[in-house]
């Protein structure tokens, strides 16, 4: 028989980034182009900055950063010819 592996539970990274995608993924955001997305007091400092070097890396992405560390993204789509 198979050994049956138990299921991991996720990184605090991915419980970071998961909540961030769904926050740039909502109707909302999509719609307007934009994503408000507060730092958590819990938020490892590690983790979003990686989460934010990594939408940092992305085309047509710019990110404002908040005094309270929070941080603005907007993005634009640019259209097919």
């Amino acid at each position: 028989m198979a050994k049956r592996s138990l299921p991991t539970a996720p990184s605090s990274y991915e419980l970071l980034a998961g909540r961030l995608l769904r926050a740039i993924n909502s109707p909302a955001a999509q719609r307007t182009k934009h994503a408000y997305l507060p730092r958590l007091p819990d938020d490892n400092e590690d983790d979003w900055r990686q989460v934010l070097d990594g939408l940092a890396e992305e085309d047509n992405v710019t990110i404002a950063h908040r005094d309270d560390g929070s941080v603005d993204v907007f993005w634009t789509v640019l259209k097919d010819d």
